[in-house]
């Protein structure tokens, strides 16, 4: 007997290559392969003939863990090869590792991930030996390029090496001592037959250490607990999510580069990667002459050359295509330099390289392959692309709103709402949706098949998980969404939840968040079938008072406004003047607390504008003589802050009292030219508040004051940009400052 231990790393052209010229030499009776081991009995549905790459999905849901973990595979991966070739020769296929649901893996999303982070004192030590930036680099330039004899006494010497003393934690010594019960149960019913273990290199050495002695009968595959929901499906997997650069953690990076190495070797890998971003960059017009591609394949030619190279490697036609293509400074360190995903910064050259080697190739799974209950529930009712107008005020059109929304919770890609019911809006009764296609989508369906079978459970399954330890905001996206998606068993866990947090709540914007979605839920009984609801208007009891008490405690001198806070004030003015009298809201306990607000000199400008309007939108009026209240509160330094909380909540009592805009704009027409300018941008955001029809008669009637209206059209509209018309009167006012100091012009 004899058992050949292939340690790989994963996703890599060499050792695939190398697994599968093995397994077709010595004929094994069985191929063992690192891998879910629940799988086994699902051998032939994972052979079925299906487009790499793709990968096996596992969700996993209890009462207290949520994971999801998957184990993907391309034509290069060595585990398919092994696969593969063993079916080609007979022999018996067996994954051999724990389920993606079991314990030891809980922190695992990607079975395949590499381990270089629990050896990278070797590695490290390793590319300062061979002058290489990283394990990417060095891993090609030892085995990669150079020729394929002796590759697997390299590639035991080189896991030997980095495995060395280093500490194996608990989750890797539960899958070492179950992963090496069944080679020793393979061996012993091979009798003189060989068997070939294919396992991460990490695990290689221990592996053969586990096999020499133990229990040689087949290990029975581990149960999940009885209230778990588990499921494992096939996935279409795309070469973007299978690279590093984009995140994935197995450390193989530039997916669609290393597939024309697994096809026809090397040096065509290193033409076909020129010729990929060459015709990248030549997609989006950036300028690549032939003059550069000579200049970028002869410094690649170059590179190779003096790193010892038979052929240029990944990293050798890289730096020549940056050379060559890279005219400017880069402030960056080059992405191949380093690992992990690309960061921000770089230049639009090199994410474009990036790009061209991930490669855009996507799975697709046989037609025969088994999929979720939720799929077929979904695909049978979402309908093609296309714009959908639904009516909200019409059961057909809530019913679909409801299961458009409960695909957008399931985060399922090219389901996009455009316009509708929104946090703190409106009664809204029309809502747009965009429908797409997207490769991705049937990944995700599949992913999220694991919150339940169709999209209600799946949805409620998704905002449920959202619900431990979130803080205010949070919760009140998910009541949002509770009520959006119709789904009425979770809104009482969500408002329970809410409650508690109201009470304690410190932040005056997110608990007024929390107020404005509590109210809409209360008042529109069509939308959310809450209207009226007993434990929603507790919380908006709760969230008002909260909010008031919270308010009168704010203290702070001049500062830009604070919109959060300012939405705040106008939820608790909604609430007091919607839901008031049901709810028995103190509003005269209110208008005290605005009072004094407004009248409060230590409290921010834009809460005592805010305050002002609050008792005015509330009472009708903002005192015996609103104009008088309105002078006296507008100070020039901080008017535009002021100003955004006023119109906040009183915009259309401003808009609609006599003289109330003639005396705002006798305030700000007395500002200096200097207090002006500073005031511009608050300025802006406060009208910001009226809506376009209300700014146009806001200006129409400014301008007949100040110009008799004969141009008031042209006035309005400007092709400057106004931050540019306020400089440029900022400038006219140095320049005239500076001519009359030099007694250019006559004071």
């Amino acid at each position: 007997m004899a058992v050949t231990f292939l340690g790989v790393r994963h996703h890599s052209p060499a050792c695939a290559r190398l697994v599968a010229d093995t397994i077709r030499s010595v004929r094994p009776a069985y191929v063992l392969v690192e891998g879910p081991a629940d799988m086994n009995h699902r051998m032939d549905e994972l052979l079925l003939g299906h487009e790499l790459p793709i990968a096996v999905y596992t969700s996993y849901r209890d009462s207290e863990r949520r994971h999801g973990s998957w184990t993907p595979l391309c034509d290069y991966s060595p585990e398919w090869t092994a696969l593969t070739a063993g079916h080609d020769v007979g022999s018996e296929l067996r994954f051999i590792d724990l389920p993606a649901w079991h314990p030891a893996l809980a922190e695992v999303r990607n079975r395949y991930a590499d381990a270089e982070a629990r050896y990278s004192e070797v590695t490290g030590r390793l590319c300062r030996t061979f002058s290489v930036d990283n394990v990417d680099a060095l891993w090609d330039h030892l085995f990669e390029i150079e020729p394929a004899d002796g590759l697997a006494e390299r590639l035991a010497t080189y896991f030997d090496l980095v495995r060395g003393d280093t500490r194996t934690g608990s989750d890797d010594m539960a899958r070492e001592a179950y992963m090496a019960q069944w080679i020793r149960a393979a061996v012993a019913d091979a009798g003189d037959r060989p068997v070939v273990v294919v396992t991460g290199g990490f695990h290689r050495p221990a592996l053969i250490r586990l096999t020499e002695q133990g229990d040689r009968n087949w290990p029975e595959v581990p149960r999940p607990p009885a209230d778990a929901v588990v499921g494992s499906y096939l996935v279409p997997y795309s070469f973007r999510r299978l690279d590093a650069f984009d995140g994935y953690q197995s450390g193989m990076p530039s997916p669609g580069y290393y597939q024309h190495l697994w096809e026809s070797g090397p040096a065509d890998a290193a033409r076909r990667l020129t010729e990929a971003v060459t015709a990248r960059l030549r997609a989006r017009r950036q300028p690549v002459s032939t003059a550069d591609l000579i200049a970028a394949r002869a410094t690649a030619d170059g590179i190779a050359l003096m790193r010892g190279h038979p052929h240029p490697a990944r990293v050798d036609v890289l730096d020549g295509l940056a050379s060559a293509l890279v005219n400017e400074a880069i402030e960056a360190p080059l992405p191949w330099a380093t690992r992990g995903p690309l960061q921000a910064g770089n230049h639009p050259v090199i994410v474009e390289m990036i790009a061209a080697l991930s490669g855009d190739r996507v799975g697709r799974l046989h037609r025969s392959t088994p999929l979720p209950p939720l799929v077929h529930a979904v695909l049978a009712v979402l309908g093609g692309p296309g714009e959908e107008r639904l009516d909200l005020g019409e059961e057909a059109g809530r019913e679909r709103s409801r299961l458009l929304h409960r695909l957008r919770v399931l985060r399922i890609p090219g389901v996009v709402r455009t316009s509708g019911p929104r946090l703190a809006g409106g009664p809204e009764l029309v809502e747009r949706w965009t429908l797409t296609e997207s490769d991705d989508r049937l990944p995700a369906l599949i992913e999220a098949g694991g919150y339940g079978v169709d999209p209600q459970e799946a949805a409620a399954a998704a905002l449920a998980e959202r619900i431990p330890g979130a803080d205010l905001d949070q919760l009140a996206d998910v009541l949002f969404d509770t009520a959006l998606c119709g789904i009425g068993e979770l809104t009482g866990q969500v408002l329970d939840d809410l409650a508690r947090a109201v009470g304690g709540a410190a932040d005056l914007g997110s608990l007024g968040r929390t107020l404005a979605v509590a109210l809409a839920m209360w008042r529109h009984d069509d939308l959310f079938r809450t209207g009226g609801s007993t434990t929603v208007g507790r919380v908006v009891q709760a969230a008002t008072r909260r909010a008031l008490w919270l308010a009168e405690g704010v203290r702070g001198g001049p500062a830009p406004a604070d919109l959060q806070r300012i939405n705040a004030m106008t939820a608790v003015r909604d609430a007091l003047r919607h839901a008031g009298p049901s709810l028995g809201l103190d509003t005269q306990a209110a208008l005290g607390v605005a009072d004094r607000l407004a009248a409060c000199q230590d409290a921010p400008p834009d809460l005592r504008g805010a305050s002002l309007g609050l008792g005015w939108s509330l009472r009708g009026t903002a005192a015996a003589d609103p104009a008088r209240a309105v002078r006296g509160a507008f100070v020039p330094a901080s008017a535009g802050d002021w100003l955004a909380g006023l119109f906040a909540l009183a915009r259309e009592e401003v808009l609609h009292t006599a003289g109330m805009l003639e005396l705002l704009d006798d305030l700000v027409g007395e500002m200096t030219d200097h207090d002006f300018l500073v005031a511009l941008p608050a300025l802006r955001q406060a009208f910001g508040f009226f809506p376009p029809r209300e700014r146009h008669l806001i200006a129409t009637r400014l301008v007949e004051r100040r110009a008799g209206g004969a141009f008031a059209w042209d006035l309005m509209r400007l092709d400057a940009a106004p931050e540019l018309v306020a400089a440029g009167r900022a400038l006219d006012e140095r320049v005239e400052a500076a001519l009359r100091r030099e007694g250019l012009i006559a004071s």
